[in-house]
């Protein structure tokens, strides 16, 4: 890759950074805080939270088998994503490569940051091509986003070519592995070490169960995470989050729990889909949900919707025509979903 300071916005690189009164006095054993302003009663609420989230990156850390200064923690992974452009994009100068269809989030951010975004269209099976994704680049291009297990398919992209992507591009690359934790393939997570140029993304909203309290997980490189940290509000994860993310650690074996319930149900699902006659194609997944192809798929979601059951319509995107995508859920709700398909005429 490129030597980080060229691929870092001039003005980012040279951003002296806000020092918040919890930085200044790191190290320090204090029990008297009269530097931030803070109402002193209304115990603990009144002060504001470690703005480096150092316990819970501690927790994480152990979990997910990297080190603490490699992870930044944010207001769910769109402040992550958010970041990546902020941090590394010029706007109306530089541009973005992404595998299409893929998560939303990466074009809308684009957008607001008035960064040019390529898509590269998967195959028919919703696998990518390294040299097709590398083809769209440019001196000008700075980032390339892959999502894996990818969004809205859910199948993960082959592993040789996203490492070929790594090591022929002299950008970063951002590999969303949100769907990772239902998945048994290998995590880059796993191996930030390998790769200079990468950052892997992560959250709490899947697996964790805990998508109300929007806390996303970046990993990278600690050159990388010191950049985000220095761009970051202060702030940015609040006291509540920090401490329900911090108990739900505690209770991980319910997470796993709850990773296996989901997998079960997901193969009865896919199963039951298949059995429908108005159902033409499951696709593999590795996430908690699958794509279904449908024989009408707005009909039937307008007729789920009237029963008061919420799927994904995803027929407008492209490779997703008459695509349902289907979360997988609770026993009862999968069965109350399917049984509601079963009447369908």
């Amino acid at each position: 890759m490129k030597e980080l300071k060229e691929l870092v916005r001039p003005n980012i690189w040279s951003l002296a950074p806000y020092s918040s009164a919890r930085n200044e006095y790191a190290g320090h054993t204090a029990h008297v805080f009269l530097d931030a302003n803070e109402n002193p009663y209304n115990k603990p609420y009144n002060r504001y939270p470690d703005p480096l989230q150092v316990k819970l990156k501690q927790g994480i850390s152990k979990l997910k088998g990297v080190k603490p200064d490699e992870i930044f923690l944010g207001n769910g992974s769109d402040e992550a994503i958010d970041l990546c452009y902020r941090v590394f994009c010029e706007p109306k100068v530089d541009n973005v490569v992404a595998i299409e269809p893929t998560y939303g989030m990466y074009k809308v951010c684009a957008d607001i940051n008035e960064i040019e975004y390529r898509p590269v269209l998967l195959d028919d099976e919703f696998h990518l091509s390294a040299d097709m994704l590398l083809a769209a680049c440019d001196d000008h291009t700075k980032l390339i986003w892959i999502c894996s297990p990818n969004n809205p398919s859910g199948n993960n992209m082959d592993r040789s070519e996203v490492v070929k992507v790594l090591n022929d591009f002299d950008g970063i690359v951002v590999v969303d592995e949100a769907y990772s934790d239902f998945s048994k393939v290998k995590t880059f997570r796993s191996e930030l070490n390998k790769y200079p140029n990468i950052i892997v993304l992560n959250t709490f909203s899947k697996a964790w169960g805990c998508a109300a309290i929007r806390l996303g997980m970046a990993f990278a490189q600690k050159e990388i995470i010191d950049i985000f940290n220095k761009v970051k509000y202060p702030y940015n994860v609040n006291a509540l989050t920090q401490d329900k993310a911090l108990e739900l650690i505690s209770d991980y074996l319910d997470v796993q729990d709850w990773i296996r319930l989901i997998l079960m149900e997901r193969g009865h699902m896919m199963k039951a889909f298949l059995d429908l006659p108005i159902c033409n194609k499951v696709y593999p997944t590795d996430a908690n949900f699958f794509l279904a192809k449908m024989t009408d798929a707005q009909a039937i979601y307008d007729y789920l919707v009237d029963k008061g059951i919420i799927v994904r319509n995803r027929t407008r995107v492209q490779l997703c025509n008459n695509c349902l995508r289907i979360t997988i859920g609770s026993r009862n709700e999968n069965a109350e979903l399917i049984g509601a398909l079963r009447q369908y005429k």
